[in-house]
């Protein structure tokens, strides 16, 4: 029960967190990405990267809501919203930043 306690607080934390960045508001993210994103292409960038996290989230509730059921489906459900988000994340980093680091 603490883990599908866990997996759904940090889960709706990242839901929150990317709807956050969604809005064109970057502050949520490393200093280092926010200053590398040129003005014109913040709400672009945070929409992409709000995306993905809001994904990565979903991923988290779902593995927590479905792991009580069936440990299968939950972690198939964790495995392809994690790939998808973190690919937009990563996708955005390289396109307005130039690179991840």
């Amino acid at each position: 029960m603490e883990s599908f306690l866990g997996g759904m607080i940090v889960g709706l934390l990242c839901i929150v967190l990317g709807a956050i960045n969604m809005t064109g508001n970057l502050t949520t993210l490393h200093r280092y990405h926010r200053h590398r994103v040129s003005e014109e292409n913040r709400v672009p960038y945070g929409r992409t990267v709000g995306l993905g996290s809001i994904l990565c989230g979903v991923g988290l509730v779902l593995f927590s809501v479905l792991s009580l059921s069936s440990a299968v489906l939950g972690t198939v459900a964790l495995i392809v919203f994690l790939a998808v988000g973190l690919g937009l994340t990563f996708w955005a980093m390289f396109k307005y930043n130039g690179g991840i680091f």
